[in-house]
């Protein structure tokens, strides 16, 4: 049984795994993590295993207690993979990136897949059919977005994201909600039509925060999962045990 740990920027997510089948999924702010962690041990005291990505921090005290109590692998660069990294500057490459790309190899095998993940930025990370991973793109978030239209602006508000009425937006406010989520929207049908003039039986998968958000409005077929990255670091766990 193995636990994961995914260490944000203001939120850690826990999940425990058992023969690939995910049993708990948690998200909580890091100053809850050591009770979650506890609640989580007494209710599976059958975990040997635990990985830890963080694109956030995690203090060494929380770290040395997940080594008391597991076998802990904390993943970097200088860990196992189950793919090809073509990327030009692997040791640049960000851990939760790594992860996704891990997922693409072990769920699609010998497929080329896109993976989209929309959290605080957008990326974009490619693998092919051979395994090897090439590499992708990475834009602003929709958060983000709005938030610059605020910040390097006069006059313009700061919204909440909000499903645009239409393309045409007939007030400021209207404009905005379209600019920001249509515009993300026509960015991301846009790399995935590039990507699959280029390589066939493009399979792609959209994940991240803002995934429910805008599934529905893309016009290419994908398959949302909130789960990817979890799986991703569950299989670069099991990877690493051989």
């Amino acid at each position: 049984m193995n636990l994961i740990v995914d260490v944000g920027n203001t939120l850690i997510k826990l999940a425990v795994f058992k023969a690939g089948e995910l049993l708990l999924k948690k998200t909580a702010i890091k100053g809850d993590f050591p009770e979650i962690l506890s609640e989580t041990h007494s209710k599976y005291p059958q975990i040997e295993n635990c990985i830890v990505s963080s694109v956030g921090k995690i203090s060494e005290a929380q770290l040395d207690r997940l080594k008391k109590k597991y076998s802990l692998l904390v993943l970097d660069h200088n860990i196992a993979i189950p793919f090809n990294n073509r990327y030009a500057t692997p040791k640049t490459l960000g851990v939760d990136r790594i992860a996704l790309i891990s997922a693409a190899a072990k769920e699609y095998p010998n497929k080329n897949v896109l993976v989209v993940d929309v959290g605080t930025c957008v990326t974009y990370d490619f693998i092919s059919e051979e395994n090897n991973y090439l590499g992708g793109a990475i834009s602003p978030g929709l958060q983000m977005r709005y938030k610059a239209m605020h910040e390097f602006t006069e006059k313009l508000p700061f919204l909440e994201s909000e499903q645009a009425e239409h393309y045409i937006g007939n007030s400021t406010i209207r404009a905005m909600h379209s600019g920001a989520v249509n515009g993300m929207v026509y960015e991301i049908d846009g790399f995935i039509t590039d990507y699959a003039s280029d390589f066939k039986n493009l399979t792609v998968i959209l994940t991240g925060g803002d995934a429910l958000f805008l599934r529905d409005r893309l016009k290419n077929d994908i398959f949302a999962n909130s789960n990817f990255l979890l799986q991703g670091l569950n299989h670069i766990l099991e990877h690493n045990k051989h």
